[in-house]
């Protein structure tokens, strides 16, 4: 069996979070800030409804967050905690969590609480799955996963309402009507200037922003509502309950065009049953595998950032493909 781990990355680099929103959501307990010696026995003890913690226990699997299981008289709870980040990354984490969850459509753990630890640092607190050691469930993650994007819709336009990370790269979240501009700038532009900034690549830098001037084209006779998406949909990011359904979990939410939740694909081991049964739900739309390298190519872009130059050439041969595809 396994049980929920904590943040999954490829890398310990610590996230940066830009001050952001407090969030209070009902009938979960308050997504509010607090200080005590302990807030996190604190709320367990309190909000939590228990009245004694029977065991603490480590749960591995992530490199950003220290991740525990704490047993109560109550139940389980699971508990992330981080001695060097502001609570603005569970903020995020929590509100990308209820979001999912209040679409009532797929299996997610519900946030508690989130708040600073005493010393520094910060921690949240949430419901804790028992996963199971089903990997079966590629046609239900499928339509439960369509079914969010049918439900989680934002009157807002695409963005959320606090920015947050992907892996531990800043992903920027201002709103904005219009989806294209907001891809090209707060996703693939937003990419290229870490790499420029941060290696000096100029050539995938120029390349790149013609690109984003031009891929316009690609999504002639589409139809683009704001969808709720998970954001980091990989292979590590996904589990199953006791139950054999399919659980999602350390989101990097925001509302976008639904095609991008597929971004990760190359490492999510999405399967014919698996598209099969998300079409059935959200129909395809037409020009939908010429977009498919458009939004890999935001993720890649974000692994050379992360993990340096082995991903370059993947990045570039995107880029090169398309503004030939495109004439641009």
């Amino acid at each position: 069996m396994r049980v929920m781990s904590s943040s999954t990355c490829f890398t310990s680099l610590p996230p940066f979070f830009p001050s952001s929103l407090t969030k209070t959501t009902k009938p979960s307990p308050k997504f509010s800030m607090s200080m005590s010696e302990d807030p996190v026995r604190e709320w367990i003890l309190s909000e939590g409804k228990a009245t004694k913690i029977t065991k603490i226990s480590p749960v591995g699997g992530g490199c950003i967050n220290l991740a525990s299981r704490y047993d109560t008289d109550a139940g389980s709870f699971f508990v992330k905690t981080n001695r060097s980040i502001g609570s603005s990354m569970f903020e995020a984490e929590a509100l990308g969590l209820e979001a999912m969850y209040e679409t009532g459509t797929i299996c997610v753990p519900k946030p508690y609480k989130f708040g600073p630890l005493p010393n520094g640092g910060s921690f949240i607190i949430m419901e804790f799955i028992q996963f199971g050691a089903s990997r079966g469930y590629q046609s239900e993650l499928g339509k439960k996963l369509a079914e969010m994007h049918k439900a989680g819709k934002s009157s807002k336009g695409y963005g959320f309402d606090v920015d947050n990370t992907i892996g531990s790269t800043p992903q920027i979240n201002t709103w904005s009507s219009d989806w294209i501009q907001f891809y090209g700038e707060h996703r693939l532009g937003y990419q290229l200037k870490l790499l420029l900034d941060r290696f000096g690549d100029r050539a995938i830098y120029e390349k790149g922003q013609r690109l984003v001037k031009s891929m316009g084209r690609l999504f002639a006779n589409v139809v683009i509502e704001p969808c709720l998406l998970h954001g980091d949909l990989w292979s590590g990011n996904i589990s199953s309950n006791r139950n054999g359904e399919p659980v999602i979990l350390d989101p990097a939410c925001y509302y976008g065009h639904s095609e991008a939740e597929f971004g990760m694909s190359w490492c999510a081991g999405f399967g014919g049953s698996f598209y099969d049964s998300y079409f059935k739900v959200m129909p395809k739309q037409p020009g939908f595998e010429e977009r498919r390298d458009l939004y890999m190519l935001y993720h890649y872009l974000n692994h050379y950032n992360l993990f340096g130059s082995g991903y370059r050439s993947s990045a570039m041969s995107i880029i090169d493909d398309y503004l030939a595809f495109l004439s641009a």
